[in-house]
Order: structure tokens, then C-alpha cells, then sequence
């Protein structure tokens, strides 16, 4: 059988377009990366990089790098505030604008990530995923992504992964390039980064395991 053009696309062009396209980013934006790893290094301390083990393609685990955006403020007992308290105003511009997502281009560089794909979640998020929702690791983790553009954390959960089998089922580079062009836009219109209550996302709790 032949393959389609996006077919053609998702198995031999997507992966060296973006190992190509990160590696071009990562050296014009060097300057950004500077200023932002300095401004983190002074309002928030250090380390300046967030790391946290994410489920990539496959399920395979990676370690997901952005850029700090909340200190490490403890209450008497030792344990971490409220994610909301240690959220500020910093590191809330640093989120609207996505400038702490930029270290995520080594991510891709490495093979970790895409430029465009599903959002990588939690681990802990693995056992509540029906089947359907699993198949959002059937491909690279995303930088940005369907969903994103579409709404991003002002959507329900279920809302998102449909959008991300909907990516998966109807992967093309003119698609990829419109979501590269929404994310810009949103990144400058700074919309559905936060719910009203100043958390950045709800917690995913499970939903029907036998839903397809």
C-alpha cells in the first residue's frame, strides 16, 4: 500500500524538520535565553531550570526541561505553598508569553519532544487514561499542540485529548503550520493560559475507562 502525504510526512520529514527547525531556533533566540536564564536567576534563584519526567512516544519516559516560574517557598512544616502562592507575577508573564517553554527546544533537538504534538502530562496520569486517550502517545509530546490553540487550560480534559487523537488522525505540515502560527499569535494575545482561580491547570482525575 502507499503511503499518503501524511504518511509521507509523519515518518520521514517530521522528525528531521524538527531537529532542524529547534537547532535554528536555539541559535537566534540564544540572546532570549540569556536574559530569561538571568532574570530567573535573579527573582526566582536558583536552579533556573524546571526539570520534571514526563511520558513521551510510546510512553517512554523523558526528562521535560522549562524555564522556573515559582519559587520554593515552604510553610512551618517544611512543605511546599500552594502552587498559586509560589506563582509570580514573573514567572505568570513567563507563562502567558511561553518564554518557559523555550529550554523544551532541547527537548526536541534530543528526540524527546516535536514542535507540534500532544502536551506531555504527568506520569501519574498513565493509569487513568481510557484507551482512547492513551493514543495520545503514539507520537512525539509536543511543544504546542491541537489543543493548545484551541482553547489550552480553559478546556475540559476530555476536550483536550479528542483534540489530540483528532492531531493524531490527521497529522500534515500544513496543519503543523497553523498550529505554529496560532501558538505565535496566542502567545502574543496571551489567552487560556490560566483559570479564574490563578491555578494553571486542573488536576486530571480519570474519566470512563471503557469510553473508545
Amino acid at each position: 500500500m502507499k503511503k499518503t502525504r501524511a504518511g509521507i510526512y509523519q515518518s520521514y520529514i517530521k522528525r528531521p524538520l524538527d531537529f532542524i527547525l529547534s537547532l535554528l531556533a536555539i541559535i537566534i533566540l540564544s540572546p532570549i535565553f540569556i536574559i530569561v536564564s538571568f532574570l530567573v536567576r535573579i527573582k526566582l534563584g536558583s536552579p533556573i531550570l524546571f526539570k520534571q519526567e514526563r511520558p513521551g512516544l510510546n510512553e517512554q519516559i523523558f526528562t521535560m526541561c522549562k524555564f522556573r516560574t515559582m519559587t520554593d517557598e515552604k510553610d512551618e512544616n517544611g512543605e511546599l505553598l500552594l502552587d498559586e502562592v509560589r506563582l509570580t507575577k514573573f514567572g505568570k508573564f513567563l507563562r502567558s508569553t511561553s518564554l518557559d517553554e523555550l529550554p523544551g527546544l532541547f527537548n526536541i533537538l534530543k528526540g524527546d519532544m516535536s514542535i507540534i504534538g500532544p502536551r506531555p502530562l504527568l506520569i501519574e496520569y498513565l493509569s487513568l487514561y481510557n484507551d482512547r486517550q492513551k493514543r495520545r502517545h503514539e507520537v512525539r509530546p509536543g511543544l504546542s499542540g491541537l489543543a493548545q490553540v484551541n482553547g489550552r487550560n480553559a478546556i475540559t480534559w476530555e476536550e483536550k485529548f479528542n483534540l489530540d487523537v483528532k492531531y493524531i488522525d490527521n497529522i500534515s505540515f500544513i496543519g503543523d503550520c497553523k498550529i505554529v502560527l496560532l501558538t505565535i499569535k496566542k502567545a502574543f494575545v496571551r489567552e487560556g493560559i490560566n483559570f479564574e482561580n490563578g491555578t494553571t491547570s486542573n488536576k486530571f482525575e480519570g474519566s470512563n475507562k471503557n469510553s473508545n
